[in-house]
């Protein structure tokens, strides 16, 4: 049997939304990530030039009952993203970084990973446990670390038909964007993001191509 996430990180996780942290954690989604073993993405692209929706990052998991949806909130992906996306996105996890940095301190991490965890309800009176997703990578199992709801209902753990409820998951480590990995919800699992590794390799390169082309480093921000 897989090892469950306390329910008390949950309460706490949703406790700290009202209070602001102390002191701040460096921000995964603000430094470049240090040299990556192979496999992973070595750098991270410019804002500003991508055209990806958010479709194109979004793991499903679907049952009769619950589709589950998990977008990684790592910007050396999400800046692949059109810029509206990628600053709605960025603006959620901003909207909760007190909370993030707070759980993330707790946990003795400074580069947690992140990932938009959403739930549809496919059935009226349905039950869902937030407490079971996890990722699996070269036989690394990781669970979160905590959970910040985003949306009011997400402690309730109960869904109707067409409701949604989604939450910011926080991992010990950052998510292996650039390599391949397994999304996975209770008995269930999503192994498609090794999938979309070469639409990712390939808007990385137009990414990069359009940057150049503005006289933007391709390592920076793009200059609006």
């Amino acid at each position: 049997m897989r090892p469950r996430l306390p329910g008390a990180l949950l309460l706490a996780a949703f406790a700290v939304l009202a209070a602001p942290a102390c002191a701040s954690a460096q921000h995964p989604d603000q430094q470049p990530a240090p040299d990556q073993a192979p496999g992973t993405v070595p750098r991270m692209p410019p804002e500003g030039y991508g055209s990806l929706t958010q479709n194109d990052l979004t793991l499903r998991i679907v049952t009769p009952e619950i589709e589950v949806r998990m977008v990684p909130l790592d910007q050396r992906v999400t800046r692949l993203l059109a810029p509206d996306t990628y600053r709605s996105l960025r603006g959620l996890v901003e909207s909760r970084r007190a909370s993030i940095d707070s759980i993330a301190r707790r946990s003795g991490t400074s580069r947690p990973g992140l990932a938009l965890v959403t739930f549809y309800g496919q059935q009226a009176g349905i039950r869902f446990d937030p407490q079971t997703v996890a990722v699996t990578f070269r036989n690394q199992y990781l669970q979160p670390i905590g959970i910040v709801p985003y949306s009011p209902r997400f402690n309730s753990q109960q869904l109707n038909v067409r409701e949604q409820v989604s939450g910011i998951y926080l991992f010990q480590e950052e998510l292996p964007v650039g390599d391949s990995f397994r999304f996975s919800y209770g008995g269930f699992n999503s192994d498609d993001w090794q999938n979309k590794q070469r639409g990712l390799d390939q808007e990385r390169a137009r990414v990069s191509a359009r940057a150049r082309s503005n006289g933007a480093d391709s390592t920076g921000a793009a200059q609006h």
